[in-house]
């Protein structure tokens, strides 16, 4: 049976542990605040973005654009991993590699084992597990969380766009959780490159889309492009794509701080009934030791009290 002592200390190291998560679960209360704050007015400029777009693809013609013209032959793919520089989230990280490693398996099998699949690791964790297993990391892109600007974004996207009219992959998904709220992050596989002829919605784009007002049957919205389609879709192409790193990164950075909080408050009252176990078993044990002395000086006055007699 454990000594007091031992008891003793272990509440000390819960009590210790307890604080440190009670610190980190206010940290990431305070960073998902902020988050939140960004992804919220970035998410509305890059969904009209991606619905111009669009629009546009249905008034030039798609062979006129480098990145809108599907390969003939998939010969080689890149796969966008963002996960985190760091762990304690629960299952943030492992959620995103379990679903990378399912895409692998499900559509690229082939061209990974013949050495044509490519990942682009965004986030230490990421990079670490798949450096571990010897895939093929063209990128490692980590430690800017915390100083996220929208140039990192478009270096990022500019890396793979080159490299698509390079002709080094012929096809580029992105794996990323999307922020749906405090608790909880839908996992997303988005097509990026070449950019789909039908615009890919996740599933917090489909309820911001449920939740426009809709036209009357027969009725639909039309652009006036000035000074062309095409002229306007040069433009807008890089503009688009840049914002959809930005976006993905946003969304990525608020769930992580959103399931770090989480965690640590799972963890904190995780604690909290430990000490409560903890302290009843101290009280048990202190309650036996001092019973046992009583027993003792009771005994001992007894035994005396026998010899005097």
């Amino acid at each position: 049976m454990a000594s007091l002592r031992d008891i003793r200390n272990r509440i000390n190291s819960v009590k210790s542990t307890q604080q440190v998560t009670r610190a980190m679960k206010m940290v990431a209360a305070a960073k998902l605040r902020r988050a939140q704050e960004r992804i919220f007015q970035t998410r509305p400029y890059a969904f009209q973005l991606a619905e111009v777009i669009s629009h546009l693809q249905g008034h030039v013609d798609p062979g006129t654009h480098p990145l809108f013209q599907p390969r003939a032959e998939r010969q080689a793919a890149l796969l966008v991993v963002v996960t985190a520089d760091r762990g304690l989230a629960g299952a943030f990280n492992a959620n995103i590699i379990k679903l990378t490693e399912q895409t692998i398996a499900r559509d690229y099998a082939e061209l990974e084992q013949a050495g044509r699949l490519y990942l682009y690791c965004v986030g230490r964790k990421g990079y670490d597990y798949f450096r571990r297993r010897n895939y093929q990391i063209v990128a490692n892109r980590q430690g800017f969380f915390d100083r996220l600007t929208f140039d990192i974004a478009r270096e990022i996207s500019e890396d793979i766009v080159n490299g698509y009219l390079e002709g080094r992959w012929d096809e580029v998904r992105i794996v990323y959780n999307e922020f749906r709220n405090t608790i909880a992050q839908n996992r997303i596989v988005e097509p990026f490159l070449p950019i789909p002829p039908e615009r890919f919605l996740t599933p917090i784009m489909e309820r911001e889309l449920g939740r426009r007002p809709q036209l009357r049957p027969g009725y639909r919205v039309d652009y006036i492009f000035e000074p062309s389609p095409q002229a306007i879709l040069e433009a807008l192409v890089p503009r688009y794509l840049n914002y959809q790193i930005w976006r993905i990164l946003l969304e990525s950075y608020a769930s992580e701080q959103g399931a770090r909080m989480v965690a640590m408050d799972n963890a904190t009252t995780n604690a909290e009934e430990l000490l409560h176990q903890l302290r009843l078993k101290y009280n048990r044990a202190r309650q036996d030791a001092i019973t046992k002395e009583i027993l003792e000086i009771t005994s001992g006055a007894e035994a005396l009290a026998k010899g005097g007699g």
